[in-house]
């Protein structure tokens, strides 16, 4: 009799320990909206809020991207299209830039609308880049976070992922 009651304790806590771990299952995020007037990024996974971040912008951040060499974030609608696991700037996430719009607004301006936007860290840079990386927008037109954060984003963030950029 103790023996099926042992067994019958074992099943009832290798069950319990099968859901914990089958609800487990990693979230995996859908959309990225990042507002670039309040500085932060969030990851929606469907309607759900997985997390938000701080971000540093391009040194020059008012509007739309433009050219090349502009210092400005894009605005609009891309998707991660690649990723670079070796970049200056830690783990990155690069974005559809320029889309359809991007290059006829380029297109009519006579201008290269340049290229090579990510959502990267901060790389390299000493520990108290983090404390500038909080203050200022510093880079030339991606979107920046920690390097701890990039690690998190990256494990979460699946190629083809909508990132939408408001003003």
């Amino acid at each position: 009799m103790a023996l099926k009651n042992l067994l019958r304790l074992l099943c009832f806590i290798m069950f319990f320990l099968w859901m914990d771990c089958a609800l487990a299952q990693p979230v995996m995020v859908t959309r990225i909206l990042i507002v670039k007037s309040i500085r932060t990024m969030y990851l929606y996974a469907g309607k759900t809020l997985v997390d938000s971040y701080h971000v540093a912008l391009g040194w020059n951040p008012m509007g739309p991207k433009v050219e090349s060499g502009d210092g400005r974030t894009p605005e609009g609608q891309y998707l991660i299209d690649g990723r670079n696991p070796n970049s200056s700037y830690g783990l990155s996430l690069r974005l559809s830039y320029p889309n359809l719009t991007d290059q006829v607004r380029s297109e009519k301006l006579g201008v290269n609308p340049g290229g090579d936007i990510y959502i990267h860290g901060i790389g390299n840079y000493p520990q108290t880049w983090s404390r500038v990386h909080e203050m200022a927008d510093w880079t030339a037109g991606c979107i920046a976070v920690t390097n701890a954060q990039i690690r998190q984003i990256w494990s979460l963030v699946p190629n083809g992922t909508l990132v939408t950029i408001r003003p």
